[in-house]
């Protein structure tokens, strides 16, 4: 069953909300792991066993490393963090790369008399892993202390606003509203209109050029036209971004419903003028967590500039390999290493007066990326990056007929939205109507016909895919 988490959020949240606000305060965590369990339950069955499973190890893991940590037996304690850190990754690499492993040994004529017919994907095992290791690893820093209460971690783990489709919330961030938080009608009240704005990201927006990326992706590239390419890169270049921070946006804004803060995870990426600044822009959660997890205990740039290439290709490696298990992801990971790495070397750094060269590299580069990443394999993908360049054309039409004025307006409207616009106009409605009463009013009749839009949408088309089964 393809796990339709837009739809069953929007059916399953007035029921979780209604119940949530009537239990004493003391409940309502137990509440929300319960609720958050039969969530991942609908969509995954037995596999909610393993998350499960996932919480008490890493509920027993935290204690022991914290109570070594105040007994000052830091050997112990680095001993428990490796043990638990390692069980996560065991469980992530069994589960989500177990396939790909045994591809490659076979592809190197190796047999191995192991059958892994049988072993499916748990939508989220990344987002829910990286948060457990980020749990114990800011425990044994010191940073935050264990937690005491199952409860309060496996809700924690488990919380279902962003289990399935991020962001990588830390525990550090929370920890505090997990043990006491207040749900302020302003806060209730942003948290439903951030909700919209993400709902109508996905739907309107990610579904509709999402729908024209899968058209043209799903053509021999011998078919394609040149501009037939340049238009499914666009396509899909805009549905990853508005599926992803639309997915966040609905995330951060449930949490708000239910107390919690939950950082950004999406700043307007594509108007960068670097892959670095793109990677502070773009899924922060996990570039955050790459940063401080990974990059930084590796010696970050403190170790000279050859190190510092060093870790950048672990950390973009990894990155790559995080989403999903092939090759493509790989190699759109190393892509973006390399031009990280380019841009520290001094004949490839440009003054801020070339600023639009930069946004037009970045663009080149971050499109040609969602290529190697959409693509089904590496041929497909050269091959189709090749015709992108190769100024040919095709008597093959077919994808042009989806492109109607409705969809042309909406391609419109997402590269538009993809810069600061709507804050822009926010503002300028603001100086227009001092009024705060009449402004809100606007916005919020904007944001209440976007969700009855997004509705229509929903109601006239079965097309509203789940991108994360990969991840």
């Amino acid at each position: 069953m393809v796990f339709s988490s837009t739809v069953f959020i929007f059916l399953y949240l007035p029921f979780v909300l209604g119940i949530y606000f009537l239990l004493d305060k003391k409940l309502r965590n137990l509440f929300l792991l319960i609720a958050s369990l039969f969530f991942y339950a609908w969509g995954e069955g037995i596999l909610v066993l393993l998350m499960m499973s996932s919480i008490g190890v890493n509920y027993i893991a935290g204690l022991l490393i914290d109570i070594s940590n105040k007994k000052l037996k830091t050997r112990r304690s680095n001993a428990f963090l490796i043990i638990g850190v390692t069980l996560n990754l065991m469980v992530l690499v069994y589960y989500k790369y177990i396939h790909f492993i045994f591809e490659n040994l076979q592809f190197l004529e190796l047999k191995l008399n192991f059958d892994t017919s049988n072993v499916t994907l748990p939508i989220g095992i990344s987002f829910f892993t990286f948060q457990s290791i980020s749990y114990l690893i800011d425990v044994h820093r010191g940073s935050v202390e264990g937690q005491r209460s199952i409860i309060n971690l496996g809700m924690y783990i488990a919380l279902f606003p962003q289990l399935i489709a991020g962001p990588i919330v830390r525990y550090i961030d929370i920890s505090k509203e997990i043990e006491s938080r207040k749900v302020t009608s302003s806060l209730f009240k942003s948290g439903i209109s951030r909700f919209l704005i993400g709902f109508a990201k996905k739907v309107i927006i990610a579904n509709n050029v999402g729908f024209i990326a899968d058209k043209i992706f799903g053509v021999p590239v011998g078919d394609l036209s040149t501009s037939m390419t340049w238009i499914g890169a666009i396509c899909y270049s805009l549905q990853i971004y508005y599926d992803f921070s639309g997915y966040s946006d609905m995330a951060i804004g449930l949490g708000k419903m239910f107390g919690f803060n939950f950082k950004e995870n999406f700043e307007h990426p594509y108007i960068s003028k670097s892959i670095k600044e793109f990677w502070r822009r773009w899924h922060i959660s996990l570039s955050s967590w790459f940063r401080d997890y990974l990059y930084i205990p590796l010696g970050g740039n403190k170790k000279g500039k050859y190190r510092t290439y060093v870790n950048l290709f672990i950390v973009f490696l990894l990155t790559g390999l995080w989403h999903g298990a092939s090759w493509n992801f790989i190699i759109w990971g190393l892509f973006h290493g390399f031009f990280l790495i380019l841009e520290r070397i001094e004949p490839f750094t440009l003054s801020s007066k070339f600023n639009i060269l930069k946004r037009i590299y970045l663009l080149l580069v971050v499109i040609i990326g969602w290529v190697i990443f959409r693509a089904e394999d590496l041929g497909y993908a050269v091959d189709y990056i090749s015709r992108m360049f190769a100024f040919k054309d095709s008597v093959y039409t077919y994808p042009y007929l989806f492109l109607n004025t409705y969809v042309l307006t909406i391609i419109s409207l997402g590269i538009l939205f993809a810069t600061p616009l709507r804050a822009l106009l926010v503002e300028k409605l603001k100086i227009i109507l001092p009024n705060k009463f009449g402004a809100l009013a606007i916005e919020r009749g904007v944001y209440i016909m976007l969700f009855l839009f997004a509705l229509m949408e929903l109601a006239q088309t079965t097309y509203n895919p789940f991108i994360y089964f990969r991840f």
